[in-house]
């Protein structure tokens, strides 16, 4: 899989004010020239857009929108049995469209009534700091380009599909959205590289690809996990851990991979007690302890 804001592909900017995606040769789309057009004029929306004005149209085209309806029709079968309650209702409390890909000015539209939520697009590289740090304010960076058609069930990098089916519907859940809230808030209030880099692993290790015991089953709340057609069938099979702030804060992990390592909240009040808690009153000083604790 890909980390969060750290894995985009480069965005070069040109003497003419256009940009280009620096694609990967191992990129599904590295050879098409068609595909490689339109992300660099999908990135140059963003690249353009100022916070508080409308979100540029991504003028998408019918194969696009059908790659959008195929994955939202096989990942809604897959969450009516994999997904936690809490991101089930958020769904159907959000009500993307199924058959076309939604613009991100309308998921705002959808989701600022809900939560409070905006989106801002990302044309490439969001620096942590940023990505983390607007979510306190209730925004979020999304890509606005989806998936080479070669391989609809795979991406090398966020797309909209991972943004937008794996974050909004989780965003349109008030506790969901509170959480997310206060890891913009930690993001804002550590100073050092090192405690901000803590705070975006307990990240990864829940928002992005968390699960959570609900009766008997094992089910997923990350939008890693629930944006993604394979690994929503591999999860169950990971090494399961307990819910552990400082095992998350300094376990490693690859982001080319199905992740193999997972950390189990036993509720969602059990991960607003210790997750939110962390969030809610770290600091540098809180996290350099949680760090020497592993040296």
């Amino acid at each position: 899989m890909f980390e969060e804001a750290q894995y985009f592909a480069p965005i070069a900017a040109q003497d003419d004010g256009s940009v280009v995606v620096e694609l990967a040769s191992s990129h599904p789309g590295f050879a098409d020239p068609v595909y490689r057009a339109r992300r660099n004029a999908i990135a140059g929306l963003a690249v353009n857009h100022r916070r508080g004005t409308p979100i540029p149209v991504a003028a998408y085209t019918e194969q696009e929108h059908e790659i959008w309806a195929l994955v939202t029709k096989e990942l809604a079968a897959k969450h009516s049995r994999y997904a936690t309650a809490e991101y089930l209702a958020g769904t159907a409390r959000l009500g993307l469209p199924e058959a076309r890909i939604p613009q991100l000015e309308e998921v705002s539209q959808l989701l600022e009534p809900l939560t409070g939520f905006r989106y801002l697009p990302a044309a490439g590289l969001v620096p942590l700091r940023d990505f983390y740090g607007v979510l306190a304010d209730g925004y979020f960076h999304s890509t606005q380009y989806i998936r080479h058609h070669s391989v609809p069930f795979y991406t090398p990098e966020p797309d909209i599909i991972h943004e937008v089916i794996g974050h909004a519907n989780a965003l349109a859940s008030d506790r969901y959205a509170a959480l997310y809230r206060l890891a913009g808030a930690a993001a804002r209030r550590v100073e050092s590289v090192e405690a901000l880099e803590f705070v975006s692993k307990v990240f990864w290790f829940t928002l992005e690809f968390g699960v959570m015991r609900e009766g008997a089953e094992l089910k997923a709340y990350g939008a890693g996990i629930l944006s993604s057609y394979g690994e929503i069938e591999e999860f169950r099979g990971m090494d399961i851990r307990p819910l552990d702030i400082q095992a998350m804060g300094t376990t490693h992990y690859d982001i080319t991979k199905y992740q193999d390592v997972l950390f189990q909240a036993d509720s969602l009040q059990h991960l607003e007690d210790v997750v939110g808690g962390f969030w809610d009153t770290c600091d540098d000083d809180s996290i350099a302890k949680l760090l020497a604790v592993r040296a």
